[in-house]
């Protein structure tokens, strides 16, 4: 199954009552730095601090009558987790999310907040494999993380607010990791600004997408040890990989250490605070990279900041040592 450009209207009006309509913010010391004009979407203050929700709100509400009495299984590093967990809350659906055992503590307590059962795993553990056992034994119907019609369709809501707010845009820039987000709001860029250029950006240890994308086949790599810890996939999915090649114009990837100077520059100049993986799209275009695609100068650009649920005690450390 596909997603149309239909499918994200309809979840837009689906998650409107109950999703914010996150700001769009700028910033004259970004547009100073980069020659452009640039718009944050900022899904740093979404409900449950990232983009998630939309895509998991959109799926939950979509579940036949049964499944909702029966429950619903997820698993997530977190931001996933916790949109699952809280949109269950509030359709009154039992959740269990399969988490990682060193996931961020912020993520693990926000998903517990909301009254998930949480099922932790350890690294040498298969996510999916520890996902689908569960899931097999409780009979529950299963929501991904990404590769999912109706979690795609509820992520593109976040480039089409955007692109209703702003006007016609000549690049969108979209964090990466299993391409749920960033299918999803190429998608709606493409049919409501059809001449913007849509890029994607990844952790350059978590490149997967970007691998698959220039080799116009799904690549799979190990687990990725990077920051970004929303983009520690392995592979795109059957269903994000073929609208990333059909929507999507370029991939970038950054490293470790220009995120975490992306991530505080956000703090300290937009003073809103993002987490590695919200900051990645932002990355790209304070390092300069997205002009090996485009001239900027002169253009508007528009940078979706996917969440905020950073480990403060962590940042802190970071901070420290950038000092």
């Amino acid at each position: 199954m596909s997603v149309t450009y239909e499918d994200i209207a309809a979840a837009h009006e689906r998650i409107k009552p109950h999703a914010v309509r996150t700001p769009v913010l700028s910033s004259a010391a970004v547009n100073e730095l980069t020659g452009a004009q640039v718009f944050f979407k900022c899904e740093n203050l979404q409900n449950m601090g990232a983009f998630k929700f939309r895509g998991a709100f959109n799926a939950l509400s979509q579940l036949s009558d049964g499944e909702k009495r029966r429950g619903v299984l997820a698993f997530s590093s977190g931001n996933h987790a916790q949109a699952v967990a809280l949109a269950g809350k509030m359709l009154g659906i039992k959740t269990v999310i399969v988490m990682p055992a060193d996931a961020p503590k912020v993520k693990l307590e926000g998903t517990r907040s909301h009254g998930a059962e949480v099922i932790l795993y350890e690294k040498h553990q298969s996510r999916e494999k520890v996902a689908a056992d569960i899931a097999a034994q409780r009979n529950l119907p299963v929501i991904p993380p990404f590769n999912h019609p109706h979690v795609i369709a509820g992520q593109g809501t976040t480039a089409k607010e955007l692109i209703e707010e702003t006007g016609a845009l000549d690049a969108l820039l979209v964090p990466c990791g299993g391409a749920g987000l960033l299918s999803g709001c190429a998608i709606a860029a493409k049919q409501l600004a059809p001449r913007c250029r849509v890029v994607g950006v990844e952790p350059a240890k978590g490149n997967d997408v970007t691998l698959s994308f220039q080799q116009k086949r799904i690549v799979k790599i190990d687990v990725p040890d990077t920051i970004a810890d929303g983009a520690r996939t392995q592979a795109p999915g059957d269903l994000t990989f073929p609208l990333v090649l059909q929507y999507v114009d370029a991939m970038l990837t950054v490293s470790d250490d220009e995120l975490l100077r992306a991530m505080f520059y956000l703090w300290e100049r937009l003073r809103i605070v993002v987490e590695p993986t919200g900051a990645l799209a932002a990355c790209a275009l304070f390092e300069g990279k997205i002009s090996s695609q485009f001239e900027m100068r002169g253009r508007r650009v528009g940078v979706v900041l996917s969440g905020g649920n950073v480990d403060l005690q962590w940042a802190a450390e970071n901070l420290r040592r950038r000092s």
